[in-house]
């Protein structure tokens, strides 16, 4: 099968890839917008987790290419690893829940979802996307689907898991070849530093949002991609030719966060939702029954805001949400939130405040395979975060603070907000 898509052309789909295509797990990403919100501040940020899937699938396929090129791995083999890979970025959001992140917070707590220990998280924390998503693939009706998909290759959904959600099989890893663990490499294409999954998302939601932050240049990463051995595993490369690139791409990244995925509406509404939640969670509550969790998609989540008399319910539905009255990160100085909060509150003034942080990456604290430069003149291999100076410079979380108020005390608070700030 083929598809036609707006930001990689056409995109080939292989028999076994189709019959996951065809679930109606997956089918029900077709009703999960990739933003959430964000269409209410970018009217075109319509797009779904179903495309960005496919389109993540095909970018798996390029990066292992690129990579494995460079390997003296058998035929087979390669293509047995190509294979699962693929399958692993088909698959990787089969679990998140309607408006794509913003409902997340309905989710149950992770026991509930009876995962295996294996799988990185704690049982006292509350579920996530990514939870739901292991649940799907080890234990669900899609989970025969899957392994009929793998069956030829000798794999079993959990080397799926694996991937995606990082962590090791009972079993020992299933993604050893020609001696070597090419199981870190694999995750790395699938969820890493520089991955499938943010390599689409980045295009397609620029594109699609009418912004240009998430531009960088996809091929020229892909080109300079190569495999790193160390101690029998092998990791993700990058040649230093493609440093640049690299760069442009998380500050790519970063931007989008600040810029769109952070936007101010999105967050207003995220916060309206989060309130729902708490004030009717039997309403809004995420089932950890994966079978159920299938109805649970954008079109449901807003049936259910519809039929709902909560008053956060009704802005969100009627979108009349709050103003946004403030915003500063900690770089700017004159601005004491608390205090700010504290004088709303005195002028009868209804609030609230939201907090968003962006970081430039989330191996700063040395989380996941690492991600090498390699110098192939000098002979010298340096992990990544050693190399390009950005990792130092933007080694602190940008923590973007705002107030939203009733939009009929906007000005009010704006005036307090403003002498306020003009004092400090």
């Amino acid at each position: 099968m083929r598809i036609r898509d707006p930001i990689h052309g056409t995109i080939a789909v292989a028999d076994c890839e189709v019959a996951l295509v065809d679930s109606l797990f997956f089918q029900r990403l077709r009703h999960v917008k990739q933003l959430g919100f964000g269409e209410l501040a970018f009217p075109g940020a319509t797009h779904t987790r179903f495309a960005h899937s496919i389109g993540a699938m095909h970018v798996a396929g390029r990066l292992f290419d690129s990579v494995f090129a460079k390997t003296a791995l058998a035929e087979p083999e390669r293509a047995r690893l190509r294979q699962a890979v693929r399958i692993a970025a088909l698959c990787h959001d089969l679990g998140h829940p309607p408006l794509s992140h913003a409902s997340e917070r309905a989710a149950p707590p992770r026991r509930a979802l009876r995962l295996p220990g294996w799988i990185p998280g704690g049982d006292d924390q509350q579920a996530s996307h990514e939870d739901y998503t292991a649940r799907i693939l080890l234990d669900s009706s899609l989970t025969p689907v899957l392994e009929r998909s793998l069956g030829s290759l000798g794999l079993a959904p959990a080397a799926v898991a694996a991937l995606v959600l990082g962590g090791e099989p009972p079993s020992g890893s299933p993604f050893v070849a020609g001696g070597k663990d090419f199981g870190p490499v694999l995750r790395q294409l699938v969820s890493g530093e520089l991955d499938a999954d943010r390599m689409d998302y980045l295009l397609r939601d620029t594109i699609f949002t009418g912004v240009n932050y998430g531009r960088y240049d996809l091929d020229w990463l892909v080109e300079n991609l190569l495999p790193v051995e160390r101690e029998g595993k092998v990791y993700l490369g990058l040649g230093r030719a493609g440093i640049f690139g690299f760069e442009d791409f998380l500050l790519s990244r970063f931007h989008m966060f600040v810029s769109v995925y952070y936007h101010h509406t999105s967050v207003n509404f995220d916060e309206l939702l989060r309130r729902c939640c708490v004030e009717e969670p039997e309403r809004f509550a995420l089932p950890a029954d994966p079978e159920r969790f299938l109805a649970c998609d954008d079109v449901s989540l807003y049936g259910a805001l519809r039929g709902s008399s909560n008053r956060w319910a009704r802005r969100i539905v009627e979108r009349r949400g709050y103003k946004l009255i403030v915003q500063a990160t900690e770089l700017d100085r004159n601005y004491d939130f608390e205090g700010l909060g504290a004088d709303l509150t005195a002028a009868g003034i209804e609030h609230f405040r939201c907090e968003s942080v962006s970081v430039l990456s989330k191996y700063f604290a040395g989380g996941g395979p690492p991600l090498y430069v390699v110098d192939s003149h000098a002979g010298t291999t340096t992990p990544i975060a050693q190399y390009t100076p950005l990792y130092q410079r933007y080694a602190q979380a940008l923590r973007l603070s705002r107030i939203y108020c009733l939009p009929e005390q906007a000005e009010r608070a704006r005036e307090l907000v403003g002498a306020a700030v003009r004092r400090g």
